[in-house]
């Protein structure tokens, strides 16, 4: 028997059948409106990415292909408004290696016992530059020699036999100038074709002075080397102030009758010595036809053309020997 319902109540059927209806709708899916905009979400799944985002790399930079030709800074690209980091950091270490040449001194004493082993003659000078920094910041310093070298030098020429007919004499100066590394690398072998270059043309009278291994040394160092030696033609090779791609450049500077307060535009000038610049035998091969002419004409610098190209390419018309003679072996 059911008791009475009252106003809040319910009977214990309608509780029963009102808990199972309870369980029925919480087990069931709710029913989903469908969306108009399903179809078009669906559809774009379906699309590749490229598609969406086409590659923005950019497009093969022509330049690049220039760049196995040259060691020079070109096609570098760009990172937004600077350089790629990459390039950053090589500037930074070229820039590193440049600075360090500069600062980098010459080991005297390997260069001489090379040279020596080579068969050449040598004497050691330095300039009135007492210390690095000195020669940096006073280039007048290193234009002249020491009292010591001087008078060293002086003496080894007063002790000099002279011969008659006297022959002339060409004093070779290898010095540290801006960048050791290159006088200590490729000086020798410069050295050793040009001598094979001179001695084998048999068309000068001309004998080697000792090789003068010079430290702390400016170009014009080789006007009072020469002078006091007695030369009548200085090749001063030096180091030349290191560049960005270049840290060991030679430079050979070549003037005719030496004496102190000789100008630059009394000298000729081979730059850029070096196997990936002006090779060695090329440079030899050069310098050999200057000091050729430099000896017939009597002079250097500004009045002497250098024309070895035509004398390279087989066009030796403008060159005429000295005489009869051979060069003395240093």
């Amino acid at each position: 028997m059911t008791g009475p319902v009252g106003a809040g109540g319910t009977s214990g059927a309608d509780r029963e059948d009102g808990g199972q209806g309870d369980e029925a709708t919480r087990g069931a899916e709710p029913t989903r409106v469908a969306d108009p905009g399903d179809a078009r979400q669906s559809e774009l799944t379906r699309v590749s990415v490229p598609a969406l985002f086409p590659d923005s790399s950019p497009a093969p930079d022509p330049w690049q292909a220039l760049r196995q030709h040259t060691p020079a800074r070109i096609a570098l690209g760009r990172s937004g408004a600077g350089l790629p980091t990459a390039e950053v950091l090589r500037f930074a270490g070229a820039h590193a290696q440049a600075r360090d040449a500069v600062h980098e001194a010459l080991d005297v004493a390997a260069l001489d016992h090379a040279l020596r082993a080579a068969g050449w003659s040598t004497v050691t000078a330095r300039s009135r530059a007492t210390t690095r920094a000195d020669f940096l910041r006073r280039p007048d310093l290193g234009r002249r020699l020491d009292e010591a070298s001087a008078s060293r030098l002086a003496d080894l020429d007063a002790g000099r036999p002279r011969l008659q007919p006297a022959p002339l004499l060409l004093v070779v100066v290898v010095a540290d100038g801006l960048s050791a590394r290159a006088a200590q690398s490729h000086a020798g072998p410069t050295l050793q074709h040009l001598r094979t270059a001179l001695n084998g043309s048999g068309d000068s009278r001309l004998r080697w002075g000792p090789v003068v291994i010079a430290t702390q040394a400016r170009v014009a160092l080789a006007d009072e080397i020469g002078a006091l030696l007695g030369a009548a033609l200085v090749l001063m090779l030096l180091g030349e102030r290191p560049g960005l791609s270049a840290p060991d450049s030679l430079g050979a500077y070549l003037t005719f009758g030496p004496h102190i307060g000789r100008s630059d535009a009394e000298r000729n000038c081979v730059s850029n010595i070096r196997p990936d610049g002006l090779a060695p035998p090329l440079a030899a091969a050069r310098l050999a036809w200057l000091v050729r002419e430099s000896l017939r004409r009597r002079l250097s610098g500004v009045a002497l053309k250098d024309d070895s190209a035509l004398a390279l390419t087989g066009d030796s018309a403008g060159a005429k020997p000295l005489g009869p003679g051979l060069i003395d072996p240093p």
